[in-house]
């Protein structure tokens, strides 16, 4: 039907809007996308979705400030999108804003009383509100979880360690950290020259091997590709992203350092809950995602 149209009403933000919200619809450039809501905001600056729009593949893409600057101007119109009110929401709680993130979910319930994820995400902002903070404390986690979210493949190992990690399932230095040396020495192939190798590689970031062996609480899946059918590895590689997880958990992904499906998956619930702003309702929307791929969390 946009084809259909021709002349000045190609250059109308209504127009510009629809078309950028159909492309993205049916999964076409992003870059596209951007240009044509950017064209509709520029034809008229208020217009709620083109804002909303634009703030979205902002928001994707880690321009916080930016998306933050449109989700308000998009709210300030009549009628306000809930998409915007919900996502702005969660911005303000990344900023310890909960005032202002419980005035979004409650404009929604103003209007919506009974919007399920409204209300669970007004719960949470003013249960977070309550909570004391340890600012420094949170930083030094999320700094030691960048640590522990760093690939093995990172660093020059030999052959031999190599493709031991590989076939005990171990990905990143957290995998290591929670692994003793009775575990790695019982691998096929795995002795002491490859022992002292993974111990010099751990030291170097301040790890040791079997440091947080009481935080396993299970035996990890293990993904061997050689037991692998080409469409199983195919679908493990592919980016988080492609689950469309919502703004939340999203946020969740890029603070735990999970980039594929294969990533999430080696994850427990309990791993999950630990990150900031994550919590049961983002946990089962996680699972019914991976549900859809005949997959499951680590432990589920």
């Amino acid at each position: 039907m946009l084809d259909s149209l021709s002349g000045a009403v190609e250059q109308t933000a209504e127009y510009l809007y629809q078309r950028g919200a159909a492309v993205a619809a049916v999964g076409g450039n992003p870059s596209e996308v951007v240009a044509l809501y950017t064209r509709a905001v520029e034809a008229d600056p208020n217009h709620p979705g083109a804002l909303f729009g634009l703030a979205v593949e902002n928001d994707r893409r880690g321009n916080d400030d930016v998306a933050l600057d449109l989700y308000e101007r998009s709210v300030n119109q009549f009628p306000p999108y809930v998409g915007s009110l919900l996502n702005l929401g969660i911005l303000y709680e990344d900023r310890q804003q909960y005032d202002r993130a419980q005035q979004c979910y409650q404009r929604i319930l103003d209007s919506h009383p009974i919007h399920p994820r409204a209300r669970l995400f007004l719960k949470d902002a003013q249960a977070s509100g309550d909570m004391y903070y340890d600012e420094d404390a949170q930083r030094r986690r999320d700094r030691m979880a960048q640590v522990l979210n760093v690939p093995v493949s990172d660093f020059e190992l030999s052959v031999r360690s190599r493709n031991c990690l590989q076939k005990m399932g171990i990905q990143t230095l957290g995998d290591l950290a929670r692994c003793t040396e009775q575990e790695l020495l019982a691998s096929k192939n795995f002795g002491e020259t490859s022992l002292v190798e993974i111990r010099d590689m751990l030291a170097s970031k301040g790890l040791s091997l079997g440091q947080y062996a009481t935080n396993k609480s299970e035996t990890p899946t293990l993904f061997e590709p050689e037991f692998m059918s080409p469409d199983e590895q195919a679908l493990l590689d592919r980016p988080i992203s492609d689950l469309n997880l919502s703004v939340r958990a999203r946020k969740c992904m890029i603070r735990l350092g999970l980039n594929t499906v294969g990533d999430l998956v080696r994850r427990t619930g309990d791993d999950l809950l630990e990150c900031k702003n994550f919590g049961v309702t983002s946990l089962n929307e996680v699972r019914e995602k991976l549900t859809q791929h005949s997959l499951k969390l680590r432990g589920d």
